[in-house]
């Protein structure tokens, strides 16, 4: 899961700094957004503070968007539609054998965080890495249009296999009250990781694919 260019990317993405050298998208968005908004090396606090500068950066990427001719006009057919989520609109694309996600940040206070958390998912978890295909306004809601490998099951996910793999890679589990939570957090990195449950994991062939997390940066236990 970590190598030297891994570790340096994920110094950057929690300083504030632009990855360079990166080619996908993802990370393109995530330097724009890096290089045109001040950033926070502690989130998951101050939601409503950064509601502002939230919807002033959904302006920006939209008009990107459009200059960029990523801006999609249209969603998914309502035959493709799989499942919706606590952040997502989930749809199934056959031919590329992936899942589209319609994502709306809404667990994240500014869009520059939703796309810390996907690079930093595609930099440790690459077998269900993410690709940014562009933004969409669906039902006036602002969102990002994601692709995923689409992944089946063929085993129930043993979540103390996942607290291993998790633990190996120095993510600790959160307690609350004494009690192991769903939460994980890797101190040197600096690194949380959070609603990690059955659902959001998938074993296939003796493998795990975590197909849905959420990553936020904080250089201490908060």
């Amino acid at each position: 899961m970590n190598n030297n260019d891994t570790r340096s990317k994920l110094e950057n993405i929690i300083k504030g700094i632009v990855i360079e050298g990166a080619e996908d998208n993802c990370t393109t968005i995530r330097n724009l957004l890096c290089t045109s908004f001040s950033t926070s090396t502690t989130v998951k606090r101050d939601f409503e503070s950064k509601a502002i500068v939230k919807e002033e950066q959904a302006g920006f990427l939209k008009k990107y968007a459009q200059q960029k001719a990523i801006w999609i006009t249209h969603p998914p057919a309502p035959s493709q539609f799989l499942a919706r989520g606590g952040e997502a609109t989930v749809y199934f694309d056959a031919q590329n054998k992936s899942v589209v996600k319609l994502n709306d940040g809404v667990y994240y206070a500014t869009w520059l965080e939703f796309f810390n958390s996907i690079v930093i998912h595609n930099l440790l978890f690459s077998n269900t890495a993410y690709t940014f295909l562009g933004f969409i306004e669906a039902d006036g809601i602002f969102q990002a249009v994601m692709r995923q490998p689409f992944v089946t099951s063929d085993s129930a996910v043993d979540l103390a296999d996942v607290k291993k793999l998790l633990s190996y890679n120095g993510f600790e589990n959160r307690l609350r009250k004494g009690v192991p939570t769903n939460n994980y957090y890797n101190k040197e990195l600096g690194i949380i990781l959070e609603d990690i449950h059955d659902e959001n994991v998938i074993v296939n062939s003796e493998t795990l694919f975590f197909i849905d997390t959420v990553f936020y940066t904080a250089f201490q236990n908060n």
